[in-house]
């Protein structure tokens, strides 16, 4: 189980279901999709969570990435502000477009009705009983306007996908190798040296190189040890990663180095890189407030982090 993840007797934001678990054994099992097979760049999106205006200039920039055999996955949580029907229908379309992940988001809305594990952002102890009982809320009012169809498409995505890049195996999790909700490959944890360890026994049991993940909302790419293991966490491509700096951010692994990037590490055959999405932000702006104005439990927890950045900034 990852920092922070309760199973028993847990409030709702702070609980991690059952259904959430899996095994780094049960990612090296997995087959790899075709379309992930013998890929020249691999996009990894997580965290859009409904920007709209973000999602446009995600797609230019991959479209223009001039590798030969591309792909894009969306890595849950690529729904979250979007609590209008016509704009989640939006969201969900271009994403189908793609290969996903769900994410805890996607897994929530996927269920019936919203249960113990309320946002299903398995909460650690740090995080403010205000931010998890907004993030409660938001879950349900976007819930509520969920058409029964996209219920279903929401339950058959995967927790988690392999990835072929540059000859070399990739694990997509939104989380990290043990839970969609883990935070284990948080830049916290990954500061520590036993947690490194942790992550770098888990790609060996999963039988990959990288894990690429997102569910922690700030970016880090960290060396698990001789450049041989890697986790990258492309941490918000909907909102901003550092202060002052109000793009997001997307993970790009490939066998080629990226034209430009906020970060880039090359380990032999694979360049993996954090790459800036430049967002409308005006346009993004008035469209969040719209739907959330100011008193509303996302602009009470999310639009200082929108107009400012997070208070902290990444860290290896």
């Amino acid at each position: 189980m990852g920092q922070g993840l309760k199973t028993e007797a847990a409030e709702a934001g702070r609980l991690c279901p059952m259904d959430y678990r899996y095994r780094p054994e049960d990612i090296a099992a997995a087959p790899t999709l075709p379309a992930l097979q013998q890929l020249d760049a691999l996009w990894v999106v997580g965290g859009l969570y409904g920007n709209r205006e973000a999602l446009d200039a995600l797609l230019g920039a991959y479209r223009a990435d001039p590798a030969r055999r591309k792909a894009l996955v969306f890595n849950g949580d690529f729904h979250w502000f979007d609590a209008e029907p016509a704009w989640f229908a939006e969201i969900q379309a271009e994403v189908d477009c793609h290969l996903a992940t769900r994410g805890n988001v996607e897994t929530e809305l996927a269920r019936e009705s919203i249960g113990a594990a309320g946002c299903g952002c398995a909460y650690p102890e740090e995080v403010s009983e205000a931010t998890v009982q907004h993030s409660n809320r938001i879950i349900e009012r976007l819930h509520a306007v969920l058409p029964e169809a996209q219920r279903r498409r929401l339950a058959d995505l995967p927790r988690f996908v392999r990835a072929e890049v540059a000859g070399l195996a990739v694990a997509i999790v939104h989380g990290d190798a043990h839970s969609l909700a883990g935070w284990n490959f948080s830049r916290e944890a990954l500061q520590s040296a036993q947690a490194r360890q942790a992550a770098q026994a888990a790609c060996d049991a999963a039988q990959v190189r990288v894990f690429a993940s997102s569910h922690t909302c700030l970016p880090v790419v960290s060396d698990l040890g001789g450049g041989q293991h890697w986790v990258i966490n492309n941490g918000a491509a909907g909102m901003p990663n550092a202060p002052g700096a109000l793009h997001g951010l997307c993970t790009r692994i490939a066998g080629t180095a990226p034209k430009e990037a906020i970060e880039h590490r090359h380990s032999g055959a694979l360049h993996l890189s954090l790459q800036a999405i430049y967002y409308d932000q005006d346009a993004w702006w008035r469209r969040f407030e719209r739907c959330w104005p100011p008193g509303s439990d996302a602009h009470e927890s999310y639009a200082a982090r929108m107009r400012q950045g997070p208070l902290l900034c990444a860290s290896r």
